[in-house]
């Protein structure tokens, strides 16, 4: 054979074993990922052959599937009431990835979870029926603080303490999912659910944690209570009025001059909202001591998944004690979600217990036997005595009956709260967040609640937790209590 031929047919031989050696690593091991990839329209196709499953509210579904007319995608996704629970369900999109429980639970929705399968599907190699997922939301309690916060922009959660039910979930504004669903449509609605259009939806109730201001001085007094700083709500402390902040030549003062806040208890400074008795209170303990009662009630935790992950709360760390005194009101580097200070009054309602929050009861088959039970109380955890807690219960009961929160009174039931009113952008150059965080005891019912309103149409000198978030957590109250 000629010299040259046999090189080229040597060379020629190893570009089809090179081919060949390819197509074996793109088949076999490459495959899974190219199948599996996001911008494969077999997927889509796939999810969107058949309907899927329900997200079930109180026994009725609340989303559905549609027809869709002219595209190889057979199937939309439909919502019922989409904006009242836009921020529990989220969306299943065409065009974008699913959020919230469609998101999460998007495999048991569209039938491909393995627990589906039927031996028959297995052998046929059929798509499951696809399953439902049963949420813990309480209609009532849902309606009632969509409703309340009206146009604002915030959101609220509502727990019922011994369980852990997570009864409402709301962010405002709200959106429609279903305008996000049909993949013609969706790029056009994406930016007209926010005010910011290169932001998607946000999720203010789980996932935008702000400073949460005056609220957190529950955790603060906590830590006073249980590291033996103070022994009883109701003892002095040693407070000046105004507080000049350690290392600094500020002064500290409090909202009201003439609030009783010189040396005042736990439950006469929690009643005037005192800045200068819980600043002091927090640098007296040290930054330690404050994290460490924080971290127990839920701030830090970077999982914190209900099953939806929340946004981390945050208690800073290396301060100094200028900082640290500013923490003591809610203020410097601590955020919270209302998701989060819903569970610090859950803690307290609970007897210094805190059930993990959970928004999924359970899940089901096509045929709604269960697969997984989200057991009520399974995770409990002592966050403080339950000493501590009945005595902050009590002055939280003062704050509402004679103090800032009395617009979250409710005839018959007992109801113990706490406001707030933060800081927001440099210098407080926005309009303040108003917190309101409660629980409400009537008979054998019991809910926590936690409201933040970001932005509203009230003039700032009239922002208060009182005067905006109060009003909102009393109605979702009446709603659970009901």
């Amino acid at each position: 054979m000629n010299k040259t031929i046999r090189r080229v047919s040597v060379f020629t031989l190893l570009l089809v074993f090179a081919l060949l050696v390819r197509a074996t690593w793109v088949q076999f091991y490459e495959g899974r990922a190219l199948a599996d990839d996001q911008h494969n329209r077999r997927n889509a196709i796939q999810t969107y052959a058949e309907p899927l499953g329900n997200i079930v509210v109180a026994g009725r579904a609340v989303t559905g599937s549609a027809v869709t007319e002219g595209s190889d995608l057979k199937y939309r996704r439909t919502y019922t009431d989409g904006p009242l629970y836009a921020a529990v369900t989220g969306y299943a999109s065409q065009a974008y990835a699913p959020t919230q429980l469609e998101g999460i639970y998007a495999d048991l929705l569209n039938g491909t979870d393995t627990r589906l399968k039927t031996v028959l599907d297995t052998v046929t190699n059929k798509r499951a029926d696809p399953g439902n997922v049963v949420t813990t939301i309480d209609p009532d309690v849902q309606k009632a603080a969509y409703d309340a916060l009206g146009d604002t922009k915030g959101g609220a959660v509502a727990i019922d303490p011994r369980t852990g039910r997570i009864l409402a979930a709301v962010s405002t504004p709200s959106y429609d999912p279903s305008t996000l669903t049909d993949a013609d449509t969706a790029g056009g609605a994406w930016k007209r659910p926010n005010p910011d259009p290169d932001k998607p939806p946000t999720n203010p109730a789980l996932r935008q944690p702000p400073p949460p201001g005056s609220t957190f001085k529950l955790g603060v007094a906590a830590a006073a209570l249980e590291g033996g700083l103070y022994s009883s709500v109701d003892e002095p402390t040693t407070s000046p009025s105004p507080y000049t902040l350690p290392g600094t030549v500020t002064p500290l003062r409090n909202e009201s001059a003439s609030a009783p806040c010189t040396n005042a208890s736990i439950r006469v400074a929690l009643q005037y909202s005192c800045n200068t008795v819980f600043a002091k209170m927090a640098v007296d303990l040290g930054q330690d001591k404050v994290r460490a009662m924080a971290e127990k009630f839920g701030f830090n935790d970077t999982a914190q998944d209900v099953p939806v992950r929340a946004y981390p709360s945050v208690y800073p760390a290396d301060m100094d004690r200028a900082q640290t005194a500013l923490t003591g009101i809610g203020q410097f580097d601590v955020t919270a979600t209302p998701l989060q200070m819903a569970m610090v009054s859950a803690a307290l309602a609970d007897d210094g217990k805190l059930v993990a929050p959970h928004l999924v009861d359970r899940i089901t088959d096509g045929g709604g036997d269960t697969l997984e039970d989200y057991d009520d109380g399974a995770r409990t955890t002592r966050i403080v005595s339950s000493r501590t807690a009945a005595q902050l219960r009590s002055a939280m009961q003062t704050v509402v009956e004679e103090g800032t929160g009395t617009n979250a009174r409710i005839a018959g039931v007992t109801v113990g709260g706490k406001t707030g009113t933060a800081q927001h952008g440099e210098n407080n150059s926005k309009t303040p967040y108003a917190w309101f965080t409660s629980y409400a005891t009537s008979g054998d019912k019991q809910v926590a609640v936690a409201v933040m309103v970001e932005q509203s149409d009230a003039a700032r000198s009239e922002v208060s937790g009182n005067g905006l978030a109060a009003p909102v957590a009393r109605a979702m109250m009446k709603a659970a209590l009901r």
